[in-house]
């Protein structure tokens, strides 16, 4: 990196035994963390200015279509009022937005499920978290994820932390992945990375996902 005092962490990082690779898995699935329109739409004050990750999630969900892979998205939903979301809703007012029937709750139009696409709902961070989804993966023989979505900083993050936690391998799609605040992104990336994940830019996954096309073929 340009910056040297980056780059001298990352060096104090690998030499105390940090940020070793754990590499892709031979059967993965494709986790969209909360594409919500919550995160898109500028009038939302959960708003996070993330155009771009979402362009870049829309290209891996074409190549994992192509691979034949498992698809999962993530959305977050309340009962009116926040019964079932305890004292994070409480937390975060700003989650009344996702309350049932909220128009921002929903996912964004151009990330939307196939049939036979899995959506998890969810009332916290982690995609895991109160649901299925560990059941889910173990059923489909998945040994890993591929982790895109919004906010890096929580549900991303959440989720990372619980794939790894759950015996997946995570891997966090750097591009694919938004935050509210580029300082904030960034953090919470070289964190993923030194303890709990591989981080990888969206070109590797997509060889990654054509190879396993080619492999079905």
């Amino acid at each position: 990196m340009a910056d040297g005092r980056v780059d001298d962490l990352e060096l104090d990082y690998k030499k105390a035994g940090f940020g070793n690779r754990l590499g892709f898995g031979q059967s993965p699935a494709l986790l969209l963390v909360d594409f919500l329109m919550a995160y898109l739409d500028p009038d939302s004050p959960l708003y996070a200015g993330v155009e771009a990750e979402l362009g870049v999630a829309e290209k891996l969900l074409d190549a994992a279509r192509g691979a034949g892979i498992p698809i999962i998205f993530t959305r977050v939903e309340y009962t009116p009022g926040g019964a079932d979301g305890g004292h994070f809703y409480r937390k975060v007012t700003a989650l009344k937005n996702l309350d049932r029937g909220n128009p921002l709750g929903a996912l964004a139009p151009s990330l939307q499920p196939a049939d036979g696409e899995i959506v998890v709902v969810k009332q916290y961070a982690s995609a895991f978290f109160g649901t299925s989804l560990a059941a889910t993966m173990n059923s489909l023989g998945c040994d890993s994820a591929i982790i895109t979505g919004l906010t890096t900083s929580g549900c991303v993050r959440a989720t990372a932390l619980d794939t790894l936690q759950n015996g997946f391998i995570p891997i966090v799609v750097s591009d694919a992945c938004g935050d509210r605040d580029e300082r904030v992104q960034r953090a919470n990336l070289f964190d993923l990375a030194a303890k709990y994940a591989d981080v990888v830019e969206s070109a590797e996954v997509l060889d990654y996902l054509a190879g396993l096309t080619e492999r079905e073929i």
